[in-house]
C-alpha cells in the first residue's frame, strides 16, 4: 500500500468544513425560512436570474447526515490534494468543481428533468478524481468492503453509480447529474493542464564522447566512440514520495526555493531527516 507525507489536515480542508457547518447551523437555528433555502439553492430554470446561486448551493445542505457525507470525503482525500497542489490552487480547483458541477446540470436541464438542489457533493467528488490522477495506485479501504480498492478503481466505481442513478426514472432527490458534472470538470482540468503543458515533439539529441590519448609526439590526439543518445531521467512514480520529491525539487529549480508552500518545505525536512536517520534509501 502505498503512504503518502500529508497524514494531517490542511488548512483550506478545515476551513470550508467549518463554513459548511456554520452556514447549516445558522439555516437550523436562526435564518429557519424555506424561502431562504430556495434563494440559495441552485435552480437551472432560474440560473440566470440568479447567477450567485452557481456558487452559493456548495455551502448548503439538506442536514446533518448529508453534511457529514460531504465533510468526510473532503477530509479524506482532501488534504492530501491540497499538499499536492498548494491551498490556492486546491481552493480555486474546488470551486472550479462546484460550478462545473451546476453548469452540467443546466446543460443537462435542456433534456431532461432537473431538480433544484444544495451541496458540495459535485466539488468532493472532483477532488476524489484529482487524488484518484495523482495517486491512481494508492490502496484505500472502504467500509463495508472486506478487500482494499486503488484509488482509480474507487473513482470509477463512484462515477459510474452515480450516472447509473441519474439515468434512472424517478427523482430520489439526490442530483447525481450534478456529481457526475463535478467529477467531469475535474477530469477536464486535469486532461487539459497535461496537454498545454506537453512539449512539442524533437527529433533524438545525441551526445559525442571524446577520449583524450596522448600521442607520441606529445600533442593531444581527440578520438570519439559513437554517438550515445541521451536517455531522459526516469521518476519513480510507483514511490509517491520519491515521485513527490522530484517534483519538489523541479519546482526548485523552476522557480526558486522560496516559491515552496510551507507543506512542501515540510516535506523535504522531513525527508532529510529521514534520510539522515536511514530511513529512506
Amino acid at each position: 500500500m502505498q503512504q503518502f507525507p500529508y497524514p494531517r489536515l490542511t488548512p483550506w480542508v478545515i476551513r470550508l468544513s467549518i463554513a459548511n457547518l456554520l452556514v447549516l447551523l445558522l439555516m437550523m437555528t436562526v435564518f429557519t425560512a424555506p424561502a431562504l433555502s430556495d434563494a440559495l439553492a441552485f435552480d437551472s430554470q432560474a440560473a440566470f436570474t440568479r447567477p450567485w446561486t452557481f456558487l452559493s448551493y456548495m455551502f448548503v445542505h439538506a442536514g446533518l447526515l448529508h453534511l457529514a457525507g460531504n465533510t468526510l470525503g473532503l477530509v479524506v482525500f482532501g488534504s492530501a490534494v491540497e499538499s499536492r497542489m498548494g491551498g490556492r490552487n486546491f481552493l480555486l480547483y474546488y470551486l472550479y468543481c462546484g460550478v462545473g458541477a451546476a453548469v452540467f446540470s443546466l446543460g443537462l436541464s435542456g433534456i431532461m428533468h432537473v431538480s433544484p438542489f444544495v451541496g458540495a457533493s459535485g466539488a468532493v467528488l472532483g477532488v476524489i478524481v484529482a487524488f484518484a490522477l495523482f495517486w491512481p495506485e494508492a490502496e484505500l479501504i472502504v467500509f463495508p468492503l472486506p478487500i482494499p480498492l486503488k484509488a482509480r478503481t474507487l473513482a470509477l466505481i463512484l462515477v459510474a453509480a452515480n450516472v447509473v442513478f441519474a439515468l434512472l426514472p424517478g427523482s430520489s432527490g439526490i442530483a447525481y447529474e450534478a456529481h457526475v458534472g463535478g467529477a467531469l470538470f475535474g477530469y477536464l482540468f486535469f486532461r487539459i493542464q497535461a496537454l498545454s503543458r506537453r512539449p512539442p515533439a524533437l527529433p533524438a539529441q545525441t551526445v559525442k564522447r571524446v577520449v583524450m590519448v596522448q600521442s607520441g609526439g606529445g600533442e593531444p590526439d581527440g578520438r570519439s566512440t559513437p554517438a550515445t543518445p541521451l536517455r531522459p531521467r526516469r521518476r519513480a512514480e510507483s514511490d509517491p514520495v520519491t515521485a513527490e520529491m522530484d517534483r519538489v525539487l523541479d519546482k526548485i529549480s523552476a522557480t526558486g526555493i522560496d516559491s515552496l508552500t510551507p507543506d512542501e518545505r515540510r516535506f523535504l525536512l522531513e525527508v532529510s531527516r529521514k534520510k539522515k536517520d536511514g530511513d529512506l534509501q
